[in-house]
């Protein structure tokens, strides 16, 4: 983990490197030995500028070997990151499959340039979004089943018109069921726009119904988190300053004592030295807070992207099986459209205009007797 194990290494050099914060049993053992470098001939005060020159030695190779250590990490927005220069390359926690958990830990700049965005921030954008999207989805749909509801209701209206009414014959037997197929069809078209409202407009506008409320919920916990994290940073910082000024004080102290030898500098170097002590441990101990809080981080972070990440997959699934559901639908509509011309079909292929004319004739004739030339 990202966290744990930055944090882990940071309080190892932390407690092998800063001055002043050993383990108790060895800051014992340099007592005593101290002690005893007293007891000899050799005048204290040379013994205690010897000792401190050496100790000071040690805390400043610490430090520049802590400082360069810390250049392979790089803190950004109070999260810490191996820098890219120095630290090998990271195994990722999905390979191959460009999961949301792998690629959204630092933040960015919004589009403006001006607001840094978190990388959870536009996961959850994302996730607001596809919800926009799935609204906007119902609302075409509801547009659709409008037209075919004013399209049934025009044929409707249209199988009612008495236009060429009065057509006779095989013709005017396919002209009344074609009338009537549209009829028909306006059936057709009303269950299909009844269909899209049940099985594809209603399922979009219900999926989900409390979803923005439960990202704001998400969004919260997650941000608290981030919170936390940055006042535990703040925290490290303000540690690491005030080690900072306890080691420049324990060294202007020795410099001192290195001009001019006396019982009272040295009882202050003594001091100094148990201020920059509880120091070095006070940033240890702020450096194992930054990082659990690092570590609850990143845990919170895998778990909830792991979770958008299959709610998207679940709303992209569901949608495509609604909008399969209307061209399944479509297919059907034209089906029964189909079957509703399917018998004028049939009357148009018998139309015969001799058939015809031989009705018209048996009901209109007038006589079938000729005249004949008249005779004298």
């Amino acid at each position: 983990m990202l966290g744990s194990e930055s944090g882990r290494d940071d309080a190892l050099r932390f407690s092998s490197q800063s001055p002043g914060s050993p383990a108790a049993p060895r800051r014992q053992s340099k007592e005593s030995s101290l002690t005893d470098l007293f007891s000899d001939s050799v005048p204290s005060s040379v013994v205690m500028i010897q000792w401190l020159s050496h100790r000071f030695y040690g805390a400043t190779c610490g430090q520049w070997q802590l400082e360069r250590q810390a250049a392979a990490l790089w803190k950004i927005n109070c999260v810490t990151f191996p820098h890219p220069d120095v630290m090998p390359e990271q195994q990722l926690l999905k390979p191959s499959e460009w999961s949301y958990c792998d690629y959204f830990w630092a933040d960015k700049k919004d589009s403006q340039g001006n607001n840094t965005v978190s990388g959870f921030e536009i996961l959850l954008q994302k996730q607001l979004k596809g919800k926009q999207m799935q609204k906007e989805m119902a609302e075409f749909v509801r547009e659709r089943i409008k037209i075919e509801e004013e399209y049934a209701k025009n044929l409707s209206k249209l199988s009612q018109n008495s236009l060429a009414a009065q057509e006779e014959g095989t013709l005017g037997e396919a002209w009344a069921q074609l009338k009537k197929s549209l009829a028909d069809e306006a059936e057709v078209h009303l269950k299909f726009s009844s269909k899209l409202q049940s099985e594809v407009e209603k399922p979009l506008l219900n999926f989900r119904e409390n979803f923005k409320k439960d990202m704001k919920k998400c969004d919260h916990h997650i941000a608290d988190l981030r919170k936390h994290l940055a006042s535990r940073y703040t925290a490290v910082e303000k540690a690491r300053k005030a080690l900072t000024e306890r080691q420049k004080d324990l060294e202007m102290k020795t410099q001192q004592l290195e001009v001019k030898l006396s019982n009272k500098t040295e009882e202050e170097i003594k001091k100094a030295r148990r201020k920059s002590t509880q120091a070095g441990d006070d940033l240890m101990r702020c450096v194992d807070l930054y990082n659990q809080a690092q570590s609850k981080w990143f845990e919170e972070m895998v778990t909830t992207t792991l979770e958008l990440e299959r709610l998207e997959v679940e709303r992209v699934e569901m949608i495509r099986q609604h909008l399969c559901q209307y061209t399944q639908l479509r297919h059907e509509t034209d089906m029964f459209n189909q079957s509703t011309v399917e018998l004028v079909d049939q009357l148009l292929r018998k139309v015969d205009p001799a058939k015809d004319r031989e009705l018209w004739v048996k009901e209109h004739k007038t006589g079938d007797i000729r005249p004949v030339d008249m005779e004298i």
